[in-house]
C-alpha cells in the first residue's frame, strides 16, 4: 500500500472561504487564488487521499480572530474535523469553553508572524488553556522559542509546535532555539508537527535540506509525539505545492509502520479522533 492509500489524519490545514466568510479588512494579508479552499472542497480532497480526519487551524491571514469560517467547517464536517482557533490574548475562560463545545481543542499563537512582544502577556491565557485541557499551539522560527521558555516552564499546558519549529537551516542542528525544542521533546512536554518544509527549507521541492532536522526531531520526540500535517492550501508558498507530491516525501523518509504512527495513530491519540 502506498502513502496515498494509507489512512491518514492531517494535523495542520486551513479553510478559507471569503465568498461566504469575508476577510477582516484590518488584516494585512488576504489569501487569494489557489491559496483559498473551503471546507466542502477540502472534504473532497481528503476522500481522494484517504485522509479520515483533519485538525483545522484558524489562519492569521485573512481572518485573524474571526473564527466563523473555522466553526462552520467544524459543524459541516460531522466529526471529520477538530479545530485550533485564533483568539485575543485576553480571551476569557467562558469564551474558551464555548469554542471547546464546538470542537475547538486548542489556540494558535504565531510569533513567527507577530513577534514575541505581541504575546508577552499570554501567561494567564495559557493557564486557562491548561485548566480546560486544551492545546497551546505555537508557530515559532529561528530562536524565538527561547523568549517563551520562562513562561512555558511556569505553565503546565499541552504544547504543540508547528512546522518542525521552523529552524534557520544555515545555523545547523546546534542552534539554540532548535535545541530548546528538542529538550521539550525529550521531556515529553510537547508534540511537534513534521510539516511545513517549504517554510524553512532553502532548497526547492523535495526540500532535502530539512531531512537532518526531521530525523533529529523524531529521535528526540519519538514518533508518538510527532504528527504529520499537509499545511494545505499552502499560504504564501514560494512555489506551487500539491498534496500528492508532498505526501511522497514522507513515503521516502519513513517506512510503512513509521508512517502509520506519524500520519495516523499519533494524531488520533492526541486530538481524540
Amino acid at each position: 500500500m502506498s502513502v496515498l492509500d494509507e489512512p491518514k489524519i492531517d494535523a495542520h490545514c486551513h479553510v478559507l472561504d471569503p465568498a461566504h466568510f469575508p476577510y477582516n479588512p484590518q488584516v494585512a494579508y488576504h489569501p487569494a487564488g489557489q491559496e483559498m479552499g473551503n471546507a466542502e472542497y477540502f472534504l473532497q480532497l481528503m476522500a481522494c487521499y484517504h485522509v479520515t480526519h483533519a485538525l483545522l487551524v484558524g489562519p492569521n491571514s485573512g481572518y485573524a480572530t474571526d473564527n466563523a469560517c473555522l466553526l462552520h467547517a467544524l459543524q459541516i464536517g460531522k466529526g471529520a474535523f477538530k479545530g485550533i482557533a485564533v483568539v485575543p490574548n485576553d480571551c476569557s475562560l467562558e469564551e474558551l469553553q464555548i469554542l471547546k463545545a464546538q470542537g475547538v481543542i486548542g489556540i494558535a499563537f504565531n510569533p513567527a508572524l507577530m513577534g514575541f512582544d505581541f504575546y508577552a502577556n499570554i501567561e494567564p491565557l495559557l493557564q486557562r488553556l491548561a485548566q480546560l485541557d486544551m492545546w497551546a499551539q505555537f508557530q515559532v522560527e529561528k530562536n524565538l522559542l527561547l523568549d517563551f521558555m520562562p513562561m512555558l516552564s511556569r505553565v503546565n499546558v499541552k504544547l504543540m509546535f508547528d512546522h518542525c519549529g521552523r529552524p534557520h537551516l544555515p545555523d545547523g542542528l546546534s542552534q539554540a532555539g532548535f535545541q530548546a525544542l528538542l529538550a521539550l521533546g525529550r521531556e515529553q512536554r510537547a508534540v511537534v508537527k513534521i510539516s511545513g518544509f517549504a517554510k524553512f527549507s532553502q532548497q526547492p521541492f523535495a526540500f532535502a535540506d530539512t531531512r537532518p532536522f526531521v530525523d533529529t526531531l523524531v529521535q528526540n520526540f519519538g514518533l508518538k509525539q510527532c504528527v504529520w500535517a499537509s499545511d494545505w492550501p499552502y499560504l504564501k508558498a514560494p512555489a506551487r505545492l500539491d498534496y500528492g507530491p508532498m505526501l511522497r516525501i514522507y513515503e521516502g523518509w519513513f517506512n510503512a509502520q513509521e508512517r502509520q504512527q506519524l500520519m495516523c495513530l499519533s494524531a488520533k491519540h492526541h486530538f481524540g479522533f
